[in-house]
This record gives structure tokens, C-alpha cells and sequence, in this order.
């Protein structure tokens, strides 16, 4: 299969919602890990982190992608469970690798508004409280993350520096999962019908309903 579509959203930012979109447009999309759907060429990559088979493909062969053969889309790249913390989305030479070896390849950046994101991570599985500040993260070091501010300060950073990097690329959208317009985007900007768009993944702490 062809890689058609990659999400460099941080966690929080309605990859949730974006993965079943894409997954109901007709892609076949690998969400944080990989699914017994996913691993029709590959069964023994059930359960895999995305995050991990990325790394493994750069590092072994330049192409990140290399492991995931039945993969067209990428909703949630990030990983960060015990003592592993990787943030491909964050490795701006990884995602180099990934335009260079699938020609033609799009890039979306979800996000939402900084302080929403922010304290969905804090309300989110100890992710915000704990997990982050306890973490190396890519541009928020461990000890770092505890309060809003730093949260809101790496967010902020995190976009900004995809922006520097696609500046001017076509290939490239970022986009507000809370936009009313952000399905009509999408699609528009894939070149494909989304049939399906709506909020998935909601925080139950949160009284507002937010996205995953």
C-alpha cells in the first residue's frame, strides 16, 4: 500500500477523531499502535507501537515506514509508556526520511487550542501529572510540564516548528480540530471524501467533552 496521509499532532489533539475519519474515507489507519486489521502482510505486528516500528525502519533501512507495508494512514505517532518516551513527530529528520521516501506523501499538524490541550493532558491517564514531567520529551526535558504554562509553552513551540519546517509546502496542514471548516479542509486537502466527522475519545472528567 501507499503511505498517503501522516498526522504530526501532538497527543490530545483529536487523533482519535482524525483516525476514524480517515479509517471511514477508505485508509487503512495505524492509531498510536497497530491493529489485528493493520497486519494482513505482517500478523506478528499486532499490538506494535508506531512509534517503535518508526524508529526501527530509520534506523535499519532510512525509511520509517518500512515496517508497516499495510499502513496508508498515521493518525497518532507518539509513544510514552514506562521508562520509553519517543516522540517522532517531534524528530523532524525522521519526518524528513518519511517525504523522502514516499514521494507525494501529505502531512497533517491537529491541534486545538493550547490551554484546552493542555489541560486535557492533566485530566488525561496521569499524562499531564505525571507521565510528561517524569519523561524526556523532545523540547520539554524531564521536571518540566508540571504546570500549564510549561504544557502551553511546548505546545505552542511544537507547531511552531512544524510551520518552520513545511513553510510554504503544499504538502502540509494544519489544522483546528474544533474549526467547524476542519472536515471540509481535510478533505479538500487529501483529495478525498471524509464521510464521517465528530468526537471521539472524550475526556468524562472534562465537562466541556473534549477531543482525543
Amino acid at each position: 500500500m501507499t503511505l498517503v496521509v501522516v498526522n504530526l499532532g501532538l497527543p490530545k489533539s483529536g487523533t482519535t477523531t482524525l483516525a476514524k475519519a480517515l479509517r471511514l474515507s477508505g485508509l487503512a489507519v495505524a492509531d498510536h499502535r497497530i491493529r489485528g486489521r493493520n497486519t494482513t502482510s505482517l500478523p506478528k505486528m499486532k499490538g506494535a507501537f508506531v512509534a517503535d516500528l518508526l524508529y526501527r525502519g530509520y534506523f535499519e533501512t532510512g525509511d520509517p515506514a518500512v515496517f508497516m507495508p499495510d499502513i496508508m494512514a498515521i493518525s497518532e505517532m507518539s509513544m510514552l509508556r514506562g521508562k520509553t518516551s519517543l516522540w517522532p513527530q517531534c524528530d523532524f529528520a525522521l519526518v524528513a526520511a518519511l517525504k523522502a521516501h514516499h514521494p507525494g506523501v501529505k502531512f497533517l499538524a491537529s491541534r486545538r487550542d493550547a490551554f484546552a490541550m493542555s489541560q486535557s493532558m492533566l485530566a488525561w491517564s496521569n499524562l499531564g501529572s505525571a507521565r510528561l514531567p517524569d519523561s524526556a520529551v523532545p523540547g520539554l526535558p524531564p521536571g518540566y510540564g508540571v504546570t500549564s504554562k510549561e504544557r502551553m509553552q511546548w505546545i505552542e513551540g511544537h507547531y511552531a516548528g512544524l510551520r518552520q519546517l513545511f513553510r510554504d509546502d503544499p504538502g502540509f496542514l494544519e489544522f483546528d480540530v474544533a474549526d467547524p471548516g476542519a472536515r471540509a479542509k481535510i478533505a479538500a486537502f487529501l483529495g478525498r471524501d471524509l464521510p464521517w466527522w465528530g468526537k471521539l475519545n472524550a475526556n468524562p472528567v472534562l465537562m466541556d467533552r473534549e477531543v482525543g
